[in-house]
């Protein structure tokens, strides 16, 4: 399972919207066979640990292996495990897919296949987060990223922000982007820094580049913004209201215009999380700024949260990494779960996990 678990690792954000899994075959005592899910519309991970004619054994799979279901692509690892003649499945998760769940291993059980769940339930689940909570809930996994000072700043008064931390902890952020399915920030950040938005882990693009997705109700993007151009995709969220145009000029610079109802404080973003899903968005890395980070805690739409912390004191009037409103009481502070520290060059890394929703560890 440990090779399975490193299998799906490897894979990781390449499959969306089909979650990244992987699958060992035993037989004999000795790994016959490895498979990852590939991209989507492509072979499952079962599918390539079967490949080469591979009969009988011990099938290890991160993930419960899927069912037939209307308009399903590919064959259903369920049926193809059973024409190799695997005799023992030991699967990690039931799958959250409610067209799945539960009915790949009945399918399996009912053909004679013995079938084990929950060997590297925690491992998978935790690795499976984004697919889980997409599958669950309807709506992507969010991830809230800043950088920050010490009391809390992620620019200075008059909007410097290059650069608060360092090397190393901007090379772990390019890590991420690399993976996700999204990147995430408002039109004030675009406008002061005209940032790329683009993954460049080790200083080079990134084969597979994020979605860039920008929340603008008031209009204000260039058609001329360096993330309207390649490599990659770009959304931009809008309202009904913004000028005609406007949004026109967009479309023309390659942008896909989104328009969202107002929900009294900005844009919808549950609106806008719902449309991203139907898109095959899974995962979404958020960084700000302050406003959509805000927006994004108080609705409780985060899942998790990534705060790389400079050594070093700001003060003043200097944008603050979370706003605007914030909580009344210190008591109603939002506070991580399963929290690690790390230290990044010097700088701090601190995560864990925030919001309601937890994955179901069967």
């Amino acid at each position: 399972m440990q090779r399975a678990l490193a299998a799906s690792r490897g894979v990781r954000g390449r499959t969306s919207p089909n979650p990244w899994v992987g699958a060992v075959l035993v037989r004999g005592g000795r790994v016959v066979g490895t498979g990852a899910t590939a991209p989507d519309g492509g072979p499952h991970a079962e599918a390539r640990a079967l490949a080469g004619g591979q009969r009988g054994g011990t099938l290890y799979v991160t993930l419960e292996p899927c069912a037939p279901f209307p308009g399903k692509r590919t064959q259903p690892c369920a049926e193809a495990i059973i024409e190799a003649g695997v005799e023992r499945v030991v699967v990690a998760l039931i799958d959250a897919e409610p067209r799945v769940q539960g009915r790949g291993v009945e399918l399996l059980r009912e053909a004679g296949v013995e079938v084990e769940v929950g060997d590297g339930a925690a491992e998978a689940a935790a690795l499976l987060r984004p697919y889980l909570k997409q599958r669950e809930t309807g709506r992507p996994y969010v991830i809230a990223k800043f950088a920050a000072t010490l009391d809390g700043r992620i620019a200075a008064a008059g909007g410097d922000s290059q650069w608060i931390t360092g090397e190393a902890a901007r090379e772990r952020a390019h890590e991420q982007r690399a993976w996700v399915d999204a990147i995430l920030v408002g039109s004030g950040t675009a406008l002061a820094d005209d940032p790329a938005l683009t993954a460049r882990p080790g200083g080079a693009m990134a084969g597979r580049q994020p979605l860039r997705v920008v929340l603008d109700g008031r209009g204000r993007l260039s058609p001329e913004a360096r993330l309207l151009g390649k490599p990659g995709r770009t959304l931009v969220a809008t309202s009904h209201e913004a000028d005609a145009g406007w949004k026109a000029a967009l479309a023309e610079a390659g942008a896909q215009v989104v328009e969202c109802e107002h929900d009294g404080a900005g844009l919808n973003l549950d609106q806008l999380l719902g449309a991203l899903t139907e898109r095959g968005v899974l995962s979404i890395w958020a960084e700000g700024g302050g406003a959509v980070l805000g927006s994004l805690f108080e609705g409780g739409h985060v899942d998790e949260a990534w705060a790389f912390l400079a050594p070093s004191v700001m003060g003043g009037d200097g944008v603050a990494a979370v706003g605007p409103a914030g909580v009344a009481r210190a008591a109603d502070a939002i506070r991580l779960r399963e929290r690690t520290v790390e230290l990044l060059g010097e700088d701090l890394l601190v995560r864990g996990y925030t919001g309601d929703w937890s994955p179901r560890v069967q």
